[in-house]
């Protein structure tokens, strides 16, 4: 095996990796001038050899240079030891400070000694309790005159929401797309009530929608629901104005205002060629300005009040965004003045209130939407999406710029489906940086999202493990993977599951190391499984041998309905947009023969000839039903025989409108109230439940 050199090993220091495997299965070596940028992006000194030959020592004499380490993660049960540096001759002490306030002094260990740099250091250990409750501790540190702190997390041996599940299926729905009569052309929480009501009556435990993360404050917005400005916050376009507590407290010619504006969007319910967003939300914001002046009563100001305050700097410093990004640019040298953005959270106090105001709202309406989808008779509810990361100059990147890494975009290396890579467009965790305080960031967005939720699907998961990390000017495939403390992040991620009582779905498709489904499977965290995915070397996987701790489903939201997958529209639609390898008759006899081998075993499994496309969506339904999985997804795009993708994968606005496509048949757009009577819908509904 060649020697590293001193970059290289620079690298693993840090978890970044120096090969990966590329698109054809051969070992790929990561370059001098990616890991020299992945590094930099890590504040990681490696400009020349003796910036590496010294960060190389700065590693090696960390651990005695820091008197705790940046947190710690436990998991229950775990014996964990962990090690105190101090100056030689001084004994610390050392405590736990429980959630709860309370304290637990802990036993010190003996002590290794270390010169660095003439100085002589002295490292123990100590053990933490394996009793430690689970929760967010302190693990604290005096020795004489100073006090050292890190988190101390612990988290559950196992997820144990999933335990308790019993076999159940569930509607996926892109919520934006789902509208009533009563909608603003655009689906929203009033909306998604409707559908867990309706689809509880038809048997289904879950709703799961696409991410509802706040995009820009005003219009344009991004269509994209896995290109958020924040993924703590939720949108406001998805709020029903009509829903809040002072619209009955409205003027006569306000009250008539906002009813006019709503009733302007009855024909906009009605097209069923595209979802225009930014009218919708303009029309919404004009009609919550007018709302937001009617006085409150006292019992909603403390409401407000206490969700403020609870909420913390973290919505302050969101809502100071929201104020500023309606008047200021992209890029603009105020971002990074303090003193402008000081004098602005005087100046902006009104606007600041309106956008937290607006998360309020939506709190209230997230809650109003799982309390209907429960007393509808579901045993999840409303499973929420979380995304992958967010704009590059969206709301979290400029509030969370201290744990964030700069310079740098996830995506994912070459595949087979995309030689050249994917750049996202979305800044990374900063590893090290996010530890340091405590996770706390990560800790606050999962529990934003899970505060009203049955579930969560955690889209990515893999993420969590490591990210394909691409230096800004690079192209994709010139990237490099950051490994990180998964054992941190997911056990974190139970910890919040479990206080939330909320199952956690991971979509843990595509390339991923060996392990990896079993350590998820083992927190308790359920896996991802898609009919036209599953294979078992060159054969399509047998029902009884997919997984039965995973959500298992048709298709998804990157690939046509069924419907437009089987009559081939995903290739018309890429050799219509130039995105294919081959010629459109190679193409599509290729599929047509991926999809035999697939439908062959759905014929043989369930003993159907199927005559018509619905009878085929149907017997891949049944299908799926003849798995263990736990859960089933079934699309509503499947239940109302829609043929159009959300998402054709690498395109842009100009080329597809991802995003856009509301719910629709083969007879014209379908609105919710066409849903309870669909004999389409219910004749999948009894595929699945057979």
């Amino acid at each position: 095996m060649a020697q590293l050199t001193p970059l290289a090993q620079l690298a693993g220091q840090h978890q970044v990796g120096t090969t990966f495997k590329g698109w054809d299965g051969t070992p790929q070596t990561v370059s001098d001038a990616t890991l020299t940028a992945v590094l930099t992006a890590l504040g990681v000194p490696c400009a020349d050899d003796d910036d590496v030959a010294s960060s190389l020592r700065a590693a090696e004499l960390a651990p005695w240079l820091r008197t705790l380490p940046p947190a710690v993660v436990v998991r229950e049960g775990d014996p964990t030891t962990v090690p105190v540096s101090v100056p030689t001759g001084s004994t610390p002490s050392v405590r736990i400070v429980l959630e709860d306030g309370t304290e637990r002094p802990l036993t010190v260990g003996s002590a290794q000694k270390q010169d660095v740099d003439g100085t002589s250091v002295s490292r123990f250990t100590v053990e933490i309790p394996l009793d430690l409750p689970l929760g967010w501790h302190s693990l604290v540190v005096t020795d004489g005159s100073t006090e050292t702190r890190c988190a101390l997390v612990g988290t559950p041996r196992k997820l144990s929401t999933a335990d308790r599940l019993t076999r159940t299926w569930g509607l996926m729905a892109q919520l934006y797309s789902v509208r009533s009569r009563s909608s603003w052309g655009i689906g929203d929480l009033d909306d998604l009530a409707r559908v867990s009501e309706i689809s509880a009556a038809k048997g289904a435990g879950f709703v799961l929608i696409n991410p509802l993360h706040a995009a820009q404050p005003k219009p344009p917005v991004e269509a994209s629901p896995y290109l958020p400005s924040t993924r703590r916050f939720f949108n406001p376009i998805y709020l029903r104005v009509e829903n809040i507590a002072e619209f009955d407290g409205l003027p006569d010619a306000d009250a008539k205002t906002v009813r006019d504006l709503a009733a302007s969007f009855k024909a906009a319910n009605g097209n069923a060629e595209v979802i225009e967003r930014d009218p919708s939300y303009a029309a919404k914001l004009q009609a919550l300005e007018l709302v937001f002046a009617v006085p409150r009563h006292p019992e909603r100001n403390e409401a407000f009040r206490r969700f403020r305050s609870e909420a913390g700097p973290g919505l302050e410093n969101f809502a100071l965004w929201s104020a500023l990004a309606e008047k200021l640019p992209e890029g603009a040298r105020e971002w990074s003045d303090p003193e402008f953005l000081e004098a602005q959270r005087t100046e902006l106090e009104g606007r600041i209130e309106f956008h937290a105001w607006l998360q309020w709202l939506c709190d209230e309406q997230l809650e109003a939407a799982q309390h209907a989808a429960a007393d509808a008779g579901m045993n999840l509810g409303i499973m929420h999406d979380l995304a992958v990361g967010v704009h590059p100059a969206g709301a979290d990147a400029w509030t969370l710029q201290d744990v964030l890494a700069s310079g740098i975009s996830v995506g994912a290396p070459p595949d087979m489906f995309n030689q050249q890579g994917q750049d996202w467009a979305q800044p990374p965790w900063h590893p090290e940086r996010l530890a340091e305080s405590g996770y706390a960031a990560y800790r606050d967005m999962l529990r934003t999202i899970l505060r009203h939720a049955g579930g969560i699907r955690i889209d990515h998961i893999l993420g969590l493990f490591r990210l394909w990390w691409i230096p800004q000017g690079s192209m994709p495939g010139d990237g490099a993977y950051v490994y990180y403390d998964h054992e941190a992040l997911i056990g974190i991620l139970a910890l919040e599951a479990e206080r939330a009582g909320a199952v956690v779905v991971g979509e843990d498709l595509g390339v991923f190391e060996p392990g990896v489904q079993e350590y998820l499977a083992e927190r308790g965290v359920l896996g991802t499984s898609i009919l036209w995915f599953e294979y078992d070397d060159d054969e399509p996987r047998p029902a009884e041998q997919y997984r039965t701790a995973c959500l298992t489903t048709v298709t998804t939201h990157d690939l046509p309905p069924s419907a437009g997958y089987l009559a081939g529209r995903h290739v018309e639609l890429r050799e219509q947009l130039g995105l294919l390898g081959r010629s459109v008759e190679e193409e599509k006899a290729a599929d047509r023969e991926t999809q035999e081998q697939v439908l062959s075993l759905v014929r043989s499994t369930t003993g159907t000839e199927p005559a018509s496309v619905q009878e085929t969506v149907e017997a891949m339904h049944s299908f799926i039903a003849r798995t263990p999985s736990v859960l089933l997804g079934v699309a509503l795009t499947d239940a109302v025989g829609e043929e159009r993708t959300q998402n054709q994968p690498g395109t842009t606005a100009e080329q597809y409108p991802n995003w856009q496509i509301p719910l629709a048949g083969p007879d014209g757009v379908v609105l919710i109230e066409d849903l309870p009577g669909s004999a389409r819908f219910d004749s999948l509904v009894r595929a699945v439940q057979r």
